[in-house]
C-alpha cells in the first residue's frame, strides 16, 4: 500500500465520516479509477505524432496506453472510421493513487500562473474532469526529447453519489481548488 493510500484511509476517511455522518465505511467515497486521454487530431496527417504520444503517456501513467480510433467518418477533417486519432490509459488501485499523488503535489504546482483548479468541472455524479494544456508539467517527461507539446484530459472517477461529496473527497486529498 502506498503512502498516499494510507493517508486516504487514516486521515481522509475519518474526516468524511465526520462531515457526512456515514453509517458504514463502505459509504465513504473513494477514487475508483483515473482515465488519462490524449486526443491528437494531427495524427490524421502525421502518424509519428501518435507514436510519440503513446510513449510519453506511458511514461506519465506507468502503464501502456491503448490507441483510440475514430468511430465516425468526417469528410471535412479527412477522417475515416478506424483511423487512429488518440490514446488513453485507465489507472486503478496502486498506480492510480501514485498518479494522483504526483498530479496534486508535483505536476499541478508546476503549471504556469497556477491559481488553483475550477470547482465546477463535476459531472453531477461525483466525477471530476480536468484538462491540462501542456503535458510537460510532469517531471518524468524530458523536455529536450519532445517534438510537440500536447494536452491531456484527466478524469477522476469516484464512488461519491453527489458532487458535494466528491469535491470534499478531492479537497481532503489535497486537490487545490480555486476560491
Amino acid at each position: 500500500m502506498s503512502a498516499f493510500q494510507t493517508f486516504y484511509k487514516n486521515q481522509v476517511v475519518p474526516k468524511l465520516f465526520e462531515s457526512f455522518n456515514y453509517k458504514n465505511i463502505s459509504k465513504a467515497p473513494k477514487l475508483e479509477k483515473v482515465v488519462l486521454n490524449m486526443g491528437l487530431g494531427e495524427a490524421i496527417q502525421n502518424i509519428k505524432i501518435l507514436d510519440a504520444a503513446v510513449e510519453e503517456l506511458s511514461i506519465i501513467a506507468g502503464q501502456k496506453p491503448v490507441i483510440t480510433r475514430a468511430k465516425k467518418s468526417i469528410s471535412a477533417f479527412k477522417l475515416r472510421i478506424g483511423m487512429p486519432i488518440g490514446c488513453m490509459v485507465t489507472l486503478r488501485r496502486g498506480k492510480m493513487y501514485d498518479f494522483v499523488n504526483r498530479l496534486i503535489n508535483i505536476a499541478l504546482p508546476r503549471v504556469r500562473d497556477f491559481r488553483g483548479i475550477s470547482g465546477k468541472a463535476f459531472d453531477g455524479k461525483g466525477n471530476y474532469s480536468l484538462g491540462i494544456k501542456e503535458h510537460i508539467i510532469f517531471p518524468e517527461i524530458d523536455y529536450d526529447k519532445i517534438d510537440k507539446i500536447k494536452g491531456i484530459n484527466i478524469t477522476l472517477v469516484t464512488s461519491a453519489e453527489t458532487d458535494k461529496e466528491a469535491k470534499e473527497l478531492l479537497k481532503l486529498l489535497g486537490m487545490p481548488f480555486r476560491n
